[in-house]
């Protein structure tokens, strides 16, 4: 079976973005890293793409420049256990440039967009008890940061 492995445009910033995502995600592996040659298109010896694991996801990561930019149209969700789960991802990836949007949705320092998200809001959600289910929507709708105790409250009514 073939795999399918996210491929990331960075504006010539990839070995810096290997670092801070090193730093983030306790499951971080960096692998192959391939550097221009004399005939670059880069500068000679710059990063080209390098290869990376995080939480067990591959990526492939290029640097081509500042032609195209990530959107919200593609996150990458972080399903977490604790509020401490929640409250360490959000900070970290929103910090140094970052942006906290909402919803549990941030943008990082180089505009990659994340959704922080407690495990136990997607169970809430699908509850078939509908009433709910709308007000933990309700509820999230009006977070940034996603609150587990504010969602339980919403959902206990």
């Amino acid at each position: 079976m073939n795999k399918i492995t996210p491929f990331l445009w960075f504006d010539n910033n990839l070995e810096e973005a290997i670092e801070f995502y090193s730093s983030v995600f306790k499951s971080f592996e960096a692998g192959e890293i391939r550097r221009f040659s004399k005939a670059g298109p880069g500068p000679e010896g710059s990063v080209m793409t390098a290869n990376f694991t995080i939480n067990g996801q591959e990526f492939t990561g290029m640097n081509g420049g500042p032609l195209f930019k990530f959107t919200e149209a593609i996150s990458f969700v972080i399903d977490c256990k604790t509020q401490d789960e929640v409250d360490y991802y959000w900070e970290k990836l929103s910090a140094d440039g970052g942006q906290k949007v909402e919803c549990g949705w941030l943008k990082d320092k180089f505009g990659l967009f994340w959704q922080v998200t407690p495990t136990i809001l997607i169970e809430m959600l699908g509850d078939s008890d509908r009433e709910k289910a709308a007000r933990v929507m309700q509820a999230m709708m009006q977070m940034k940061k996603l609150d587990i105790k504010g969602l339980q409250d919403a959902y206990e009514g």
